[in-house]
């Protein structure tokens, strides 16, 4: 008659006093067996006095009996075994049942589902309060680890505490007749979740120096960093770092020549580069360089030597370098050397759109593969469109529209439209022919005023003047 508690802080063995309390226990087996305990916390803690669980909603105020739970009582509470035992609270690792309350008249304690674990040999402020009805078996260590858990104020731990798993190993109780039974162990409620504060992987240790936590602190900040970077593809991969054999110097004078450095550094072994970083724009030293070795044992001696050295009037610095920008670039040039698939990778292909190769010409086939138009494709794309905008541009111009009134029926109109006028928008054919030649016959009057004529020109041009005035005259009069 006994059960298995797994909890996050260890597991626990209690073993259940069946003859001195036997309605408490079936009650506690069952609750065990529906998986009732699962995610409860320990949320009251009261050092060297006892641990609490039990109850769903964690403040004391929540638990249900398994009768309750199968539908034969409606209280959530049970009446105890009566007589109630009388086993104190003498002995740590007691196992006990809350009361809810005690029947002046019978003495009958009622009961639903808290049960508390004793942590001392001196618990008699507990006799009054709750029902021993089992002890603890094996995980006393657990108990104790519990029992001195930093809590608040109200007694639940700041780390939570919880159960998350029980297994009986011994029930000689039959089932209740509607008692349901899970396969699979529940999920937690969403209440459960939301109430969390720290879980088991949240390590608290206060013997840590804080100069190590926080040293841990930022390496776990880089590498979260570098991963990040790694996702976005500025670094090669996250683990990546700087190279051993390249060394730092700043505090450069703005004289110091690349040739002075290499001359000064290549005593310490071959050099495989040696860069002062000058400005872009003006091509004036930064005053600092990175020299790089063929090997680590020659920029580990080159560091030891020139460390606060004197050069050019200057004390200078060395450092090895923290910089993987050199390796990024290699890694970038490798890549788009490769040529083949995208970014380098022959596996990959480039994608753009959908087109379905298997069914061309047809539209809603379900095998739609995403295929991209190479460079190639695209530029071949694009002259041939160069090509037919060309052409077009070459070709003759396209005949005049006809008109629009001499391809309509004839009809029956007012005699303003008989006279010409027409509904479209743009003028007819006709009136734009008239409007040509009316310019074309002042420009050819202006010609002919401005050359230089006779006597007999100019009286004829005068009379084909008055005339042409006659005419105006004549039209204005008749619109």
């Amino acid at each position: 008659m006994s059960v298995l508690i797994e909890t996050t802080a260890g597991d626990i063995v209690i073993d259940l006093f069946v003859d001195e309390a036997p309605k408490l226990s079936t009650n506690f087996l069952k609750l065990c067996k529906v998986k009732y305990f699962n995610f409860h916390l320990f949320f009251n803690v009261q050092r060297d006095l006892m641990i609490q669980t039990g109850d769903p909603l964690a403040n004391g105020k929540g638990g249900e009996s398994i009768w309750h739970l199968t539908g034969d009582d409606a209280s959530p509470y049970f009446a105890a075994d009566s007589p109630m035992p009388r086993r104190k609270h003498t002995r740590k690792g007691l196992v006990s049942m809350a009361l809810a309350g005690v029947d002046d008249v019978t003495g009958t304690g009622a009961c639903g589902s808290q049960w508390l674990i004793a942590t001392t040999d001196h618990a008699n402020f507990l006799d009054s309060r709750c029902v021993v009805f089992g002890e603890v078996a094996e995980g006393i260590d657990v108990v104790d680890k519990i029992n001195d858990a930093y809590a608040d104020a109200n007694g639940r731990p700041f780390q939570d505490i919880r159960i998350k798993h029980t297994i009986i190993l011994d029930d000689p109780f039959p089932d209740p007749p509607r008692l349901v039974v899970p396969d699979l162990s529940p999920d937690p409620p969403r209440d459960v979740l939301d109430s969390v504060r720290l879980t088991e992987a949240d390590v608290i240790d206060d013997d840590v120096d804080p100069e190590i936590a926080e040293r841990e602190r930022r390496a776990r900040e880089a590498a979260s960093h570098a991963l990040a970077l790694e996702m976005m593809g500025d670094l090669p991969f996250a683990e990546i770092k700087p190279p051993e054999n390249v060394l730092f110097v700043c505090k450069l004078n703005p004289v110091t020549r690349d040739e002075d450095l290499a001359l000064i550094f290549g005593r310490f072994g071959t050099l495989g580069s040696c860069e002062v970083i000058r400005d872009k724009v003006t091509g004036e030293s930064l005053c600092y360089a990175f020299i790089e070795y063929d090997d680590r044992a020659a920029a580990e001696a080159a560091y030891l030597k020139m460390n606060n050295v004197l050069i050019d009037d200057r004390r200078i610095k060395v450092d090895f370098s923290q910089s993987v920008a050199k390796l990024h670039r290699d890694w970038t040039s490798a890549r788009r050397r490769a040529g083949a698939g995208f970014g380098g990778f022959a596996h990959l292909q480039r994608r753009t759109q959908y087109r379905d190769e298997d069914a061309p010409g047809t539209s809603g086939a379900p095998d739609a593969a995403m295929v991209f138009e190479h460079d190639s494709d695209l530029r071949g794309g694009r002259e041939l469109a160069s090509a037919r905008h060309e052409r077009e541009r070459a070709s003759p111009a396209l005949s005049a529209e006809p008109s629009v009134a001499s391809s309509r029926p004839r009809s029956r109109s007012s005699p303003a439209r008989r006279r010409g006028k027409s509904c479209s928008r743009s003028p007819p054919p006709a009136r734009r022919n008239d409007d040509r030649d009316r310019d074309d016959r002042h420009r050819s009057y202006d010609r002919e005023r401005d050359r230089p004529r006779s006597s007999a020109d100019r009286s004829s041009r005068d009379h084909r003047s008055r005339r042409d005035d006659g005419r105006d005259d004549r039209s204005r009069r008749r619109y």
